[in-house]
């Protein structure tokens, strides 16, 4: 049955950032189509929360405390996921941030932190985990990036953040080439804007929902829920054949 291409029963999942906004959308939705899960990030008392939340729907849950930028901690996540479900066939990598700067006012503090957490923190979940997944010759991983990976933008300055997804978008296709060989497929998705809290505080401005209305063809930003039916797909066993791949999920945005 064609339903049976997307049952995740079974499989166990790691989604980074899961303590809030996508991150437990993510969860959720792996937890819903029956995965197991390990849920990273740095506030651990919110992690405890999303657990029990997910395991309401009869799945179990793991909660690790972690800071991407902190390899020790990223291994630790890894390694308690084997010891906890015995394996790891699907990475999430949603952890991210960004820096409100005008280019020429980045320190490089700024610089470092925006892409370190974005690239750096990617690179080493994705390269640890995969020397877990290599040993079943099986594996999913998807990186959250944005249409700002493919494309610059007159309104916000955050030039770290297009550095750091462009980055993550050919990071992607480069682990997808390396890895194949493996079992293991590599995609990414690209959201447009959505509700998170990196964007709490611009999607109630007015100079944002102009900004929307002007670019946008769909003239709105994403809907809660409307990442589900991709990460599914790219999770599953629907998407055996497709690695290296960046699809943006935006409204139509970037065919613009």
């Amino acid at each position: 049955m064609v339903s049976d291409l997307f049952d995740l029963s079974g499989k166990v999942a790691i989604v980074t950032g899961a303590s809030s906004g996508l991150g437990v959308q993510f969860a959720e939705a792996l937890a819903n189509a029956g995965a197991n899960i390990t849920i990273a990030a740095r506030r651990i008392e919110r992690l405890e929360e999303v657990k029990e939340k997910l395991e309401e729907t009869g799945v179990k849950c793991l909660p690790v405390k972690c800071d991407v930028l902190n390899e020790d901690e990223v291994i630790n996540v890894v390694e308690s996921t084997v010891k906890e479900f015995g394996k790891v066939d699907i990475l999430v990598n949603n952890a991210g941030t960004a820096s409100f700067s005008p280019a020429e006012d980045i320190t490089g503090d700024e610089w470092d932190k925006v892409l370190n957490t974005n690239l750096r923190g990617v690179f080493f979940f994705a390269k640890h985990v995969a020397r877990k997944m290599k040993e079943h010759n099986y594996g999913r991983i998807i990186n959250i990036t944005s249409i700002y990976g493919v494309a610059g933008n007159t309104q916000y300055n955050v030039s770290p953040y297009h550095a750091s997804k462009g980055g993550e978008v050919n990071l992607t296709k480069a682990l997808a080439a390396e890895w194949a060989k493996h079992g293991i497929t590599v995609n990414a998705i690209g959201p447009g804007f959505f509700e998170s809290e990196m964007t709490e505080d611009l999607i109630s401005d007015e100079a944002f929902q102009n900004f929307i209305q002007s670019r946008c063809p769909m003239k709105r930003i994403g809907k809660p829920g409307e990442l589900n039916g991709l990460l599914i797909y790219l999770a599953s066993e629907g998407s055996s054949y497709v690695t290296g791949q960046h699809i943006c999920v935006d409204g139509g945005w970037t065919a613009v």
